[in-house]
């Protein structure tokens, strides 16, 4: 991408340019108005002919791009944006659409918004707020990236979000900032939710190692969190043979233990016929 920083330009006979670029300014001006006297397609092309020709003076006299700043750019591809601007070095600073060009970058992936201003003489001032991904949203047979906000951010690949968190079913999107906040208030025990799953798109039910399910209540779910982290520190309840624990209620705490596997005997292993594939 040109131009990290902002870079000053050594520029001969400015002020005679600057004159010069007036006269072409007045000539326009003076069209534009005769513009409103006529609404014929012939002098709207004369109009556009003549805009035109001001921009392409305006070039020949030194208003042509020489500096490209952007400013909050993380993940956008730099060639992605000069593409949207329609931009290059030499590229007449007056034949840039700062509105045009604000409408192709929020259609990339990854901007929210876009402001693109022109400083004259040769710079064009790029900001840029970017979407940050928040977790992957399960639903309806697809797994795609999403936003603080509960938005897609529609990239192909997903492959190095693999260690986001997941959310799954309908309603997940909307309310996974919400709980992602809540679940970091006991960060230890974050880390080991591998998914979290919208019940009813009322409330949530939490995988734990891959192994224990956890259902919070619909009401006052961070204090059921709080209550879990307090009891696994205190004594390892989660480290027990447990497939489920149900903390909806605010005075019981409701587990379910996993079966006993019967232990096997040489006999049982040689009479038991091979595992189908499902």
């Amino acid at each position: 991408m040109m131009g990290a920083t902002t870079r000053r330009i050594l520029r001969t006979g400015l002020a005679g340019r600057l004159l010069g670029a007036k006269f072409w300014m007045a000539v326009f001006l003076l069209v534009c108005g005769g513009a409103q006297l006529s609404g014929s397609q012939i002098y709207q092309s004369a109009l556009q002919a003549g805009f035109d020709k001001m921009v392409e003076a305006t070039g020949l006299i030194g208003f042509t791009v020489s500096d490209i700043t952007v400013e909050g750019r993380e993940t956008t591809d730099p060639e992605t944006i000069l593409a949207a601007l329609a931009a290059g070095p030499g590229t007449p600073i007056l034949a840039v659409s700062p509105k045009r060009a604000k409408q192709q970058l929020e259609t990339l992936p990854w901007v929210r918004t876009a402001v693109i201003e022109r400083h004259l003489p040769g710079t064009l001032y790029v900001r840029l707020v970017e979407r940050k991904p928040l977790a992957l949203w399960q639903h309806s047979g697809k797994i795609e990236l999403i936003d603080r906000l509960g938005a897609v951010i529609p990239v192909t690949r997903l492959d190095r979000f693999a260690k986001l968190p997941m959310v799954v079913g309908e309603g997940a999107a909307r309310h996974a900032a919400e709980l992602l906040d809540m679940l970091a208030s006991e960060p230890d025990l974050a880390v080991r939710v591998t998914a979290a799953i919208r019940v009813g798109d009322r409330r949530w039910n939490l995988r734990i190692d891959n192994a224990i399910d956890v259902l919070l209540p619909a009401d006052e779910p961070a204090g059921a969190w709080a209550q879990l982290a307090r009891l696994d520190r205190s004594s390892g309840l989660l480290q027990r043979d447990i497939q489920s624990i149900d903390i909806r209620l605010p005075d019981r705490l409701v587990l379910r233990v996993s079966p006993e596997m019967p232990k096997e005997t040489p006999a049982s292993k040689k009479g038991r016929p091979p595992a189908k594939n499902t």
